[in-house]
């Protein structure tokens, strides 16, 4: 790693997520070890997650340490106690905080304050560990990364961001259709342009969702109201209603294209009813990895294991 945190994809480079792959193919093929047997992480959410919360824990099961999970209530951060003074509290217990918050301010203020490893489970900004699943799951369907060509359908928001970073990364080309004022903003472009000069891969941004599909490898939505924009959903809806990822979007795409989401879905909105247990749909596999790639992350980060020097291009 760059830093001690995990808080965004840059902070990794090409051959550090090529890495992480890597090991997360081979951690999930070996299945249960003693490695952080004597570990302990603490889940620190600001709001509720299925699959985050429990593929962190199976990640630390499964690697022979524990978790101990902190709901909004019990912590109450910002407002019952302060963010430094959590970060250090928890700094004296655990060996890394897994957080997932409101605000990515509170990450780096919990970064700041910490003197143990802060993960980044979900902000407002980016969610890297969901990133990390995403790529795991298109090698093992591609047998290959570079070159591969991800279509995005749908919010410019934390996850996309995540995306176009890790895309880039990998050398994949990544295409986005979003409607005006809903894009990936320009700092997070900026940086994965960067990226994608190194590593020779395209972006790619429009307004159609026919243009960003067609011919595309992958297929990827999330849902157009993230938590927090609840007020939003009926104007969303509106704004959304011509990107949704259905039958006939998804004919334009190659024809052996898998269909990417990263839950919660909601059926008959960004995705088509059915969609979801349609034969191009891998977005169970893509749930089950978050568990892999988090176990890759926590045992190179509290492990020291020595992550293989891999090449999936």
């Amino acid at each position: 790693m760059s830093s001690k945190d995990f808080l965004s994809i840059s902070n990794l480079d090409s051959q550090r997520l090529y890495s992480l792959i890597t090991s997360a193919v081979e951690l999930k093929a070996e299945g249960w070890s003693s490695l952080l047997s004597e570990k302990t992480i603490a889940l620190l959410f600001e709001h509720p997650s299925t699959r985050t919360r429990i593929s962190f824990e199976m990640a630390m099961r499964q690697l022979g340490g524990h978790c101990i999970y902190l709901s909004p209530d019990e912590v109450g951060l910002g407002k019952r106690e302060s963010v430094p003074d959590v970060a250090q509290v928890l700094s004296r217990c655990v060996n890394a905080i897994v957080a997932r918050t409101l605000s990515h301010k509170t990450l780096d203020v919990l970064a700041e304050n910490a003197s143990v490893p802060v993960i980044n489970a979900l902000s407002d900004m980016e969610h890297p560990c969901q990133a990390l699943a995403d790529l795991l799951t298109i090698y093992e369907k591609k047998n290959m990364l570079e070159g591969i060509t991800l279509a995005y359908v749908g919010d410019g928001n934390n996850v996309a961001s995540s995306l176009v970073l890790a895309t880039s990364l990998a050398g994949m080309n990544f295409r986005i259709a979003s409607p005006p004022g809903y894009q990936i903003s320009e700092e997070i472009l900026h940086k994965a342009r960067e990226y994608a000069d190194e590593t020779g891969s395209e972006i790619f941004c429009t307004e159609d969702p026919k243009e960003a599909v067609r011919g595309a490898d992958v297929v990827y939505t999330d849902t157009w109201t993230s938590m927090g924009q609840e007020e939003e959903a009926e104007q969303r809806r509106r704004v959304f209603a011509g990107y949704q990822v259905n039958s006939q979007l998804l004919s334009l795409a190659r024809g052996y294209a898998i269909m990417m989401h990263c839950l919660p879905a909601h059926h008959g909105e960004e995705v088509a009813e059915n969609i979801l247990y349609s034969p191009q749909s891998v977005v169970f596999d893509q749930a089950e990895n978050r568990i892999y790639a988090q176990k890759a992350l926590l045992a190179e980060m509290l492990g020291g294991l020595e992550l293989p020097l891999a090449n999936y291009h």
